[in-house]
């Protein structure tokens, strides 16, 4: 009987050994279920996906890495994405495009080192801001323009590059004029223009700048900065339940400076 007893009690301890073994398990996927089900709910154009348009020619925004676009922006979207409970797909077209492709249901959102302007608001709708831009202007080291005011001159007939569609762009073209403004399809066709002397100057993001300047021997940035500006992730007009899920999103991981981490790990 004793040994009956005994065995008896053996038994019993080994099942709540297990009971409590399993009431962790079960403790931590509740726990892991419920951090999903606090994502909101977003309906996208592809279930679980978030797809995200770019131009990946925007170092170190977004660039080539080998078979990978890497960057601040590819970072901070699939920081977005957890935060959605989704998966991040990006896809790289030309920067012209990328307006149309969230209105043409290509894209769920554009993040591009975009700038927000009165004319994009007009055809997309904008997040709210998480990091701002400097337009530079990017000369040969012996040019003849020493800051920004030589190239906006009275009687100056300097021509600049830009990239077609960007703030630097629409800028120039309305500073300058369309005849003394030479639009491109990216920032590298740009600088290799100036760099054969088909132009005088590059007008074009200041982090970009930094490194079309240290990849290329004889350029150089100008002092005096061009324009300053905010950048933003866009959605197709009215698409207000995505946009304020990005919003939400954007602010907890400007609280919890992700974002600031995200952006000081390629802009030291």
């Amino acid at each position: 009987m004793k040994k009956f007893f005994s065995l008896l009690l053996a038994m019993t301890l080994v099942v709540c050994c297990f009971a409590g073994c399993n009431s962790g398990k079960d403790a931590e996927t509740t726990a892991s279920e419920t951090e999903k089900d606090a994502a909101p709910v977003v309906e996208t154009i592809e279930k679980g996906k978030l797809i995200m348009a770019t131009n990946a020619y925007f170092a170190p925004y977004e660039y080539h890495e080998g078979d990978k676009i890497v960057g601040i922006d590819v970072e901070i979207a699939e920081a977005i994405a957890a935060k959605l409970g989704l998966e991040l797909e990006i896809k790289d077209m030309e920067f012209n495009s990328l307006l149309v492709a969230v209105n043409e249901g290509k894209a769920d959102m554009v993040l591009a080192g975009l700038t927000v302007t009165e004319d994009r608001k007009a055809e997309v709708d904008f997040s709210i801001s998480y990091a701002s831009g400097v337009q530079s202007i990017i000369v040969k080291e012996d040019s003849p323009i020493t800051t920004v005011d030589d190239l906006f001159a009275e009687g100056s007939t300097y021509v600049a590059g830009v990239q077609l569609g960007t703030t630097g762009d629409t800028y120039a073209t309305g500073d300058l004029g369309s005849e003394r403004v030479y639009q491109v399809a990216n920032g590298n066709e740009a600088i290799l223009t100036l760099l054969k002397g088909d132009i005088d100057c590059v007008i074009i993001d200041n982090e970009p700048a930094k490194k079309y300047v240290e990849a290329n021997e004889g350029l150089k940035i100008l002092d005096t900065s061009y324009i300053e500006e905010d950048y933003a992730a866009c959605f197709a007009k009215g698409n207000e339940e995505l946009r304020e899920a990005v919003d939400a999103a954007i602010e907890d991981l400007i609280a919890d400076g992700t974002i600031d981490k995200i952006i000081a790990k390629y802009i030291k």
